[in-house]
């Protein structure tokens, strides 16, 4: 389960072409699943979730409820590297309202699917690395634009303290 928040903060002014913040706020919340069989190497994981937008005062506009879902498979060809497929779906369950009337109802739709490969590593001692690269191919948009998208993703933490066997005194019989 998530919840995650959107505050407004920065400057946001509706004439300029890059602002420090999107003058609204916003929640989501969600809830994830991920399915890892470590002796055939396979992990899938989907993540869906909601998110819910508050007015952009400046810009007298508010963004409908959207539907997210993201998924991966992967296939790990050693303890560290895997290679495999992502996707997402992304829908807008109710229009934007604030736009005119005559663009009709505004509710974005796009679906995205592609390849991905991670690298698990020892970045420094006691850190592990994550690197991530995927591709999404957009399709079947609606109300918004679509391409290519491509992440790239580093993450550090502390690694997982060694497991060392858990040995008990052999019991002595008299």
């Amino acid at each position: 389960f998530y919840a995650a928040a959107n505050i407004r903060v920065g400057t946001y002014e509706p004439t300029l072409l890059a602002n420090l913040g999107v003058g609204f706020s916003a929640w989501d919340g969600g809830v994830g699943y991920t399915y890892f069989d470590p002796s055939k190497g396979l992990e899938f994981s989907a993540t869906g979730g909601l998110t819910f937008n508050n007015w952009n005062h400046d810009t007298n506009y508010k963004n409908g409820i959207d539907l997210h879902i993201d998924f991966g498979a992967a296939k790990f060809l050693s303890k560290q590297f895997f290679i495999g497929a992502v996707g997402y779906i992304y829908n807008q369950l109710d229009a934007d309202i604030g736009s005119p009337a005559f663009l009709g109802e505004v509710k974005s739709r796009v679906y995205g699917i592609g390849p991905q490969i991670g690298y698990i590593f020892q970045a420094a001692p006691g850190v592990q690395g994550y690197f991530n690269l995927k591709g999404y191919h957009e399709f079947d948009s609606h109300d918004r634009p679509d391409g290519w998208n491509v992440w790239a993703t580093l993450s550090l933490s502390p690694a997982a303290p060694e497991q060392k066997p858990v040995t008990s005194p052999r019991p002595q019989w008299k």
